[in-house]
């Protein structure tokens, strides 16, 4: 991960120093500073749920297939969890090679909650904050797009409650599953492995979250494919769960900050 917030890039701290509270003052930063940003942020993000979408779609045509050789109407136990680990490796696995290539350039967040979390933080301006959010949205429309056309059969990626869930479950749940996933990305040290982190906690997260809620921790997965196949009336809730689980992260993470000085002096 890159060694510079001020530059945009996932934050990264030593546990040795006396860190601030608060990033300083951001350097001010011209339009042509953004560009190669706002890029990566579009390429990471469609290339990451591009990857996820394609894997997940084969995981669900495949299991339906397969289901529907034996003439039966339900998946036994084996194929489903055999599915929901399949999708959540995808998802994992992308979301670590992605940010290992784009996180010098972009930062790597490919989240909207995640650019969140990062704004409130102060590592980013409003500025690259909100490009980047509309950079991975555009870029989560095109993933479902392309992978659309590209597999047989209908998308089936759209994050949906199982039936069994509420709706006010299922906030909560999207919520703490990308508090998770922000509280990794601010508080692990920068290194070679942590975008390897990264996505292993993504993996972790999908296996709690995806049967209960499709596994969404980011407006930009579920907003693609909603606009390819339809918007649940409960749509909002894969925004605010994420919101709330990048404002929780955040705060976390700031609260750590001030008692990390305190816990050296001791």
């Amino acid at each position: 991960m890159s060694k510079h917030s001020e530059d945009g890039m996932l934050p990264t701290h030593n546990h040795h120093d006396s860190p601030a509270i608060a990033s300083p003052p951001l350097p001010d930063k011209s339009i042509r500073h953004e560009y190669p940003v706002f890029i990566g942020e579009f390429i990471g993000t469609f290339m990451f749920l591009f990857l996820a979408f394609a894997g997940t779609s084969i995981a669900i045509v495949s299991a339906t297939v397969e289901n529907a050789d034996s003439d039966r109407f339900d998946l036994n136990p084996v194929q489903n969890v055999s599915k929901l680990i399949y999708i959540s490796f995808a998802f994992g696995a992308a979301l670590a090679v992605n940010v290992s290539i784009f996180a010098d350039i972009s930062g790597g967040m490919f989240n909207p909650a995640v650019t969140l979390s990062l704004l409130l933080i102060g590592a980013i301006r409003p500025l690259r904050a909100v490009h980047s959010m509309l950079a991975q949205l555009v870029a989560g429309i095109c993933a479902a797009f392309v992978v659309s056309a590209l597999l047989p059969g209908p998308l089936p990626t759209a994050t949906k409650l199982e039936p069994s869930i509420s709706i006010t479950r299922g906030l909560f749940l999207e919520m703490f599953l990308t508090a998770q996933l922000v509280l990794t990305i601010l508080i692990l040290p920068g290194g070679p492995s942590k975008p390897l982190v990264i996505g292993l906690t993504l993996f972790v997260a999908e296996l709690c979250g995806v049967y209960y809620t499709g596994g969404s921790l980011n407006p930009a997965r579920s907003f693609g494919p909603a606009v390819v196949t339809g918007f649940q009336g409960y749509h909002w809730i894969y925004w605010v769960g994420p919101a709330l689980g990048a404002a929780l992260g955040a705060l976390a993470f700031l609260g750590l900050r001030i008692l990390e000085p305190e816990k050296a002096r001791e």
